[in-house]
Parts: C-alpha cells; sequence; structure tokens
C-alpha cells in the first residue's frame, strides 16, 4: 500500500474517532450534564442525539426513572410514648440534574442516605402527634399524603422528587405485643365468659318454660281425658239403664255371661265361691233361679 493511501485510511480513522467523540446519545430514560472543563455548561438535553466538543466537554448521565429506596424498619414514638416498629419505602427520581450533581455530586447512594434521613425525621414527627391507634387504623393514609407533601418540600434543594412515601407495616415491639396480645385474649375470654353466662341463662328460662307449658299441656290432656272418660262413662251408663229397663233378665244374663268369660279365660284359673252365690245364678241355671244342694 503506498503512503498516501496509508495516510488516507489514518486521516479517515481520526475523522471517525473524532466524530465519535463529538457526539453523545441521551436515552429517553436517562438524565444527562454537559461539562466544559469540569464545570457545568447545559443539562436540559432532550432525549437524542446531541453534539459536544471533544477533550473540551464530557458528559455524565443519571438514571431518570423513579426508583424505590427501602430502607430497614425503625422504631418511632407515638403520642402515648408507645415504640412502634414501622416498615416503609420511597419512590423518588431526579428532578433537576444539575442541582442533584451539585448537592451530591452525582452519587445516588448519597442522596439516598440524605433521603432515608430525611423520612426518618418526617416519620418521627407524624408518629408523635398520634396515638397506636390513629396510626395502625385510622390516619395511615393521611400520614402517607403529609409525608410525600413534606419530604418533596425538602429535597428540593437536593435536585430530587419525591413521588410517593408508603407505609407497608406498623408492628409493635415483641413486649409490647406480647402483652397486648394477653390484654385482647383477657377481654375476648371475658366477653366469651359473658356469652356464655347469658347463654346458661337464656337455657334455663327456656328449660323452665318449656317444663311449664309440658307441665300444663299434661295437666290439660289429663282434664280433657277425664272429662271423656266421665262423659263415656255416663253414656255407658244411661246405655246400660236403658237396656236394663227394656230387658232386665236378659241384661243380668249378659252381664253374667261377660263376668263370666273375663274370670275364666285360662284353665288354671280358680274360684273360691259358695255355690248359691250371684255369680252363679245364670251358671247351673239359665232361667236364673238361685242354686241350691252342694258343689
Amino acid at each position: 500500500m503506498s503512503p498516501s493511501k496509508n495516510l488516507m485510511v489514518i486521516g479517515l480513522a481520526l475523522v471517525g474517532i473524532l466524530v465519535w467523540s463529538s457526539v453523545f446519545v441521551v436515552d429517553q430514560r436517562e438524565r444527562a450534564i454537559l461539562f466544559r472543563l469540569g464545570e457545568i455548561v447545559r443539562a436540559d438535553f432532550e432525549p437524542g442525539l446531541h453534539f459536544k466538543v471533544p477533550v473540551i466537554n464530557n458528559v455524565r448521565k443519571f438514571d431518570g426513572r423513579i426508583l424505590t429506596l427501602d430502607s430497614q424498619p425503625e422504631r418511632y414514638l407515638t403520642s402515648e410514648k408507645k415504640n412502634v416498629i414501622v416498615d416503609s419505602f420511597v419512590k423518588w427520581r431526579i428532578k433537576d440534574v444539575a442541582t442533584f450533581y451539585r448537592s451530591t455530586g452525582g452519587d445516588e447512594r448519597r442522596a439516598a442516605t440524605r433521603l432515608v434521613q430525611i423520612i426518618k425525621d418526617l416519620l418521627r414527627a407524624e408518629f408523635g402527634k398520634r396515638t397506636i391507634q390513629e396510626v395502625v387504623a385510622g390516619e395511615r393514609s393521611q400520614i402517607m399524603d403529609v409525608l410525600s407533601s413534606q419530604a418533596t418540600q425538602v429535597v428540593s434543594d437536593l435536585g430530587i422528587e419525591v413521588v410517593d412515601v408508603r407505609i407497608k407495616r406498623i408492628d409493635l415491639p415483641q413486649d409490647v405485643s406480647t402483652s397486648v396480645y394477653d390484654r385482647m385474649r383477657a377481654e375476648r375470654a371475658r366477653v366469651a365468659k359473658d356469652f356464655r353466662s347469658r347463654g346458661e341463662e337464656r337455657a334455663i328460662r327456656i328449660r323452665a318454660e318449656a317444663d311449664r307449658e309440658r307441665t300444663v299441656l299434661l295437666a290439660e290432656a289429663y282434664r280433657d281425658a277425664e272429662r271423656l272418660r266421665g262423659d263415656g262413662d255416663a253414656s255407658a251408663a244411661e246405655i246400660y239403664a236403658k237396656a236394663f229397663e227394656r230387658d232386665a233378665e236378659f241384661y243380668s244374663l249378659y252381664r253374667s255371661l261377660l263376668a263370666y268369660r273375663t274370670s275364666l279365660t285360662s284353665p288354671e284359673d280358680v274360684l273360691l265361691l259358695k255355690p248359691d252365690s250371684d255369680f252363679f245364678r245364670y251358671f247351673n241355671n239359665a232361667g236364673g233361679k238361685p242354686a241350691s244342694g252342694t258343689p
């Protein structure tokens, strides 16, 4: 290869290197700062292709997406001077990349450390205004809204924006949890005992009422049965009386036959009676004449 061609190739290579070092691309997920000899020149680049002066200018890029800062659970005191363990996380992003670089040196870990401390201070202040009942059940969403609003104002000098602050869970310390659970258990036992005593009282009342109704029903049934039996006996006596009036002799015979059939139901039956008793009146004489002689 001739020297002229070598020079041309070298020249093209140098031009390529020069062009390559003169352009940079900003992704839509990034924030970029253009420096000139270490001084910030521009920090408002839109996504796309941009140019710089090689050697004199350099570019530094930062993540422009929403970042998550999940800190370790911390203890906070409520207005009742009770400890609670709060687990929370923060959503944040770089809003002003120039301010962010000046305040933190462009170090996300330094920014996260300062943000954690700010959120802790705000949480401590908000929990110190409220009781355990309020922070656990009643005002958690209100606390998160207040934290998001106040945190955005406090971190504005860092060039970042707090998108959201969320409380994942609020727990009591182990010793406090044990005493609370013991009180809850005792309260539930007291309520259960009260319900059982009320149930037993109600059961006794129901059984007494049922026994009373049973006694009344049996008494009324016995009364009605006796009344019906008396009416039946009266009707039977009336029928017997009418039958006796129509044919007294036949009625006496019929009654005697019934007595024989009822009394002499088994061959082993034995009756010790006088032969001339009224029981044998029709036994030896169909006409009903009095029996005579010895058995």
